[in-house]
């Protein structure tokens, strides 16, 4: 089977292989799939992973799962911390429709025109504070050290943030913020705020991550925004929306959770 030029397989084709192969005499397609449920194996599905790269992967992940649970080394944060989540969302690109886009109707889907005009791409600096839910983001032409320090004077000019005893910044390693380099010019930039790095490949502890999931899904798809002021104007907007109801993602995975994971998938 392995020597098929197939990477997935049918129902069909696992059917014609075990007769081809004369595994068995004789099997329907129903037959074959009720054996393959019964040993829950779908050889037709994949899932994408990554294995950690990060040699201190427990080190870096454990101090951000501790902020999402309000500690920092081992103490409680004070009332007056804050946690921000931050990132860009690169290269969103501008399409315009040659032909509107439909709306939905009685028995019929929405209309998308497949062929469109490039409009270039635009960047969404945006930073979440984890306690209270708000968003509070920017749109560039590209992403960098600039735009990313513009995102950040956004943040820190406001109250609470301005006054406040620590507000810990969780960034991952992209150049805007590296880690060579971020942690020392946040600080010189404001002395209350404090760089907390991500491990490499682990954006998904980033909880800006699931907004810009939510923005991308409710506002961004279909893409039928023809200039970079109209992809502008629809992210701020959606991001106004948004802090109308804003409320704190319910992040229950914790540093202990994190630990028995690694433990068993060590042990595997």
């Amino acid at each position: 089977m392995l020597k098929l030029p197939l990477s997935r397989f049918s129902t069909a084709e696992i059917r014609q292989w075990l007769l081809d192969e004369q595994i068995v005499a004789s099997a329907s397609v129903a037959t074959v799939w009720r054996w393959l449920h019964q040993d829950a194996l779908r050889p037709w599905f994949y899932h994408s992973w990554l294995f950690r790269r990060d040699p201190q992967f427990l080190e870096k992940a454990g101090p951000v799962l501790d902020l999402y649970h309000r500690r920092w080394q081992g103490e409680p944060l004070g009332p007056n911390d804050c946690v921000i989540s931050a990132d860009e969302k690169s290269q969103v690109q501008v399409l315009g429709r040659s032909t509107s886009t439909q709306a939905p109707s009685a028995k019929r889907s929405g209309l998308v025109e497949f062929e469109y005009t490039r409009g270039g791409t635009v960047a969404y600096l945006a930073a979440l504070d984890v306690f209270s839910g708000q968003v509070f983001g920017r749109v560039d032409a590209t992403t960098g050290i600039e735009p990313f320090n513009a995102l950040v004077h956004l943040v820190m000019l406001r109250e609470p943030y301005r006054s406040a005893n620590r507000v810990f910044w969780i960034v991952d390693n992209g150049a805007s913020h590296h880690p060579s380099t971020f942690p020392a010019r946040l600080q010189s930039l404001y002395a209350n705020a404090v760089a907390v790095m991500l491990p490499f490949h682990a954006s998904w502890l980033n909880q800006i991550e699931l907004y810009f999931s939510i923005l991308q899904r409710k506002a961004l798809t279909p893409n039928d925004l023809a200039t970079p002021a109209a992809m502008t104007e629809r992210i701020l907007g959606f991001e106004h929306r948004y802090n109308r109801n804003a409320k704190p993602f319910h992040w229950r995975f914790t540093r202990a959770d994190l630990e028995e994971r690694m433990r068993r998938l060590e042990a595997a």
